[in-house]
């Protein structure tokens, strides 16, 4: 279903409101070619791990975990991995990003949301908790997950914070 999203037109300096088409799709067979090649800012580089070394990840945890496109349409334009902890319980939302020339138009927002409905389905089980971490000084990031309702659990790890938010 289309979502109302604000976003900035650089070109135009000016807030803008459009409904958008976002979408998650599994990463398969079929899409990871265009996963890797998703690029981030080089000074957001140090802020998330690449698909590549995520897609690893998910192997590994493939008994607990779910790697996404991120879709507008048919283009991927990011990517973001959910994955279950089952010692705490709980969900965590691994390595989001959105591919650097479709930063700016709202699709972290959207994206975020279907993230938040998928995980609202248990689809690995049950938990009340979704938890990320951020680095401190990705402040598009941290305003990002603050307005979705997470907050700091008072957890750091050098410089990452972890945000949750109980549903």
């Amino acid at each position: 279903m289309p979502q109302k999203v604000l976003y900035y037109e650089k070109r135009h300096k000016e807030y803008r409101e459009q409904r958008m088409e976002i979408s998650l799709r599994p990463i398969t067979e079929d899409n990871f070619i265009d996963a890797f090649n998703l690029k981030l800012a080089r000074e957001q580089e140090r802020f998330v791990s690449h698909p590549i070394r995520s897609l690893a990840q998910a192997y590994v945890y493939r008994e607990q975990c779910q790697p996404f496109g991120i879709y507008q349409g048919e283009r991927m334009v990011g990517y973001v991995m959910v994955i279950y902890d089952y010692d705490v319980p709980e969900y965590d939302v691994w390595h989001m990003m959105i591919d650097e020339a479709q930063q700016g138009k709202g699709y972290g927002k959207a994206a975020l949301a279907q993230v938040l409905a998928y995980i609202g389905q248990k689809p690995f089980g049950d938990s009340g908790r979704i938890a990320l971490t951020c680095n401190r000084d990705n402040a598009k990031a941290l305003a990002l997950y603050r307005a979705a309702g997470f907050a700091p659990s008072g957890n750091e790890d050098e410089d990452e914070i972890e945000l949750v938010l109980n549903i």
